[in-house]
């Protein structure tokens, strides 16, 4: 492990965000620094790029007989936002009451380091057949995946797959991943003006675009909070002990800020429908002028069940937002990204190994099987490539991680853990002859 953590803090210190505004050359650099890691354990490995950032690809043949596994994780990370909100600097790893903080150390370097780890605990030679896939854009929506999957799919089929860009339930207690949300993010853009008037002269008479825009937004939920879309699938969550107080401590909510939604707190984060806006193009508070703003612009993030096919969904929103627009407003909504969900019938003998590995990386812990609100399409992507093998998705995260946002972290132990089942994983796989 203190080689592991020495190696996971070397990508670490690589700001490979592969969002176009930031230095591609530090992504190439990050793809370039986990194939020496995977050729240093004896992997054939190739760097691939099929329109967009570099993936690492690195193949062990599997011994005569063996089954042969495939290990995700990718190398790009999210852009680490304002520095003054990090407590240390985002690219220099450092450690805190157990935890080693830094813009990527858990989502997802440490899925990257795991699978490392879990090839040097057999020096090298797991008693199975090891495809490691490092993918390079998964931060930006893995435009290229479904091409690399098509030209270099060969390298990749396996009898199981283990994704490790998920979340354990919480410190102490692993989990599987078998339900993900789908998505569909799009931009609302909303005109009532073809040009900017006096506020004074016109205001009571005429609209404003930012007034129509905010009436759409609010249109989007009914009181409760429920997503007021129409016709969207949802679902109801297993049922696991999580209520309100550890929602307000996992997220930060304020005191007098109360939940929305109905149902489980766990539904309406794993199974139900979720619309956010997560961003708005208007005159700024500082620089405004005393006008009717002619044109304003939202972009909208929905997150979906995962049975939803995720352009009737954007159907379903588009008509929405057009039926509820007031006034008469010119408005278009168009599609910025989608990705379908999943959700894996998680039984069977290489889901029963894996659980049991897990069970005994936590000291007897048992594993639950979780969903999680956020979309991740890769898997489905792999679901569909690959019909025939076992979908598992790891995670190395816990609720405490802060991936995306300031002083990201990886609990050290719960790493230790992660890196110990997926050892145990191979080596019980390969007694499946």
């Amino acid at each position: 492990m203190p080689q592991v953590r020495a190696d996971l803090e070397a990508l670490t210190r690589i700001p490979s965000v592969s969002l176009d505004s930031f230095d591609q050359a530090q992504v190439e650099k990050s793809a370039d620094a986990v194939a020496d890691l995977l050729r240093a354990e004896g992997l054939e490995v190739q760097i691939v790029r099929e329109g967009g950032r570099p993936a690492v690809i690195g193949r062990l043949a599997a011994p005569e007989g063996a089954p042969t596994i495939t290990l995700y994780a990718h190398h790009d990370v999210q852009p680490p936002g304002d520095d003054k909100d990090w407590d240390t600097a985002p690219f220099e790893p450092t450690e805190r009451d157990g935890r080693l903080f830094g813009r990527g150390a858990a989502d997802d370097k440490a899925g990257v380091m795991a699978h490392l780890a879990a090839i040097r605990a057999h020096d090298g030679k797991p008693p199975v057949g090891v495809n490691v896939f490092v993918e390079g854009e998964e931060e930006i929506g893995s435009d290229s995946l479904a091409t690399i999957l098509d030209k270099h799919g060969d390298l990749l089929r396996a009898d199981a797959i283990v994704l490790a860009d998920s979340t354990n339930w919480e410190v102490g207690v692993p989990a599987l991943t078998t339900t993900l949300r789908g998505m569909v993010r799009v931009a609302i853009q909303v005109e009532t003006l073809d040009h900017a008037i006096h506020s004074g002269m016109y205001g009571g008479a005429v609209p404003d675009a930012i007034t129509a825009l905010v009436r759409i937004l609010a249109g989007l939920h009914d009181d409760q909070g429920n997503v007021a879309v129409q016709g969207l699938s949802q679902g109801l969550a297993a049922e696991l002990d999580y209520d309100e107080a550890r929602l307000r401590a996992e997220s930060g909510l304020l005191d007098t800020v109360s939940p929305i939604g109905s149902d489980s707190i766990l539904s309406r984060l794993w199974t139900k429908p979720s619309i956010t806006t997560i961003g708005i193009d208007a005159p700024s508070v500082d620089t405004a002028s005393n006008t009717l703003v002619p044109s304003a612009r939202a972009k909208v993030s929905m997150r979906l069940a995962a049975d939803e096919d995720p352009r009737h969904a954007y159907d379903l929103l588009r008509q929405h937002i057009e039926k509820t627009t007031p006034w008469g407003a010119v408005v278009e909504v168009s599609l910025d990204d989608e990705g379908a969900g999943f959700a894996a019938d998680a039984q069977g003998p290489i889901y029963d190994i894996a659980r049991s590995s897990f069970q005994d990386a936590w000291d007897g812990r048992e594993p639950v099987d979780i969903g999680v609100g956020g979309s991740i399409p890769f898997v489905a992507a792999f679901a569909e490539k690959f019909p025939d093998a076992a979908i598992l998705v790891t995670g190395v995260e816990d609720p405490d991680s802060r991936a995306h946002g300031a002083n990201e972290s990886l609990h050290l132990g719960e790493f230790e853990r992660v890196c110990l089942a997926e050892a145990l994983l191979l080596e019980r796989l390969g007694g499946q002859r």
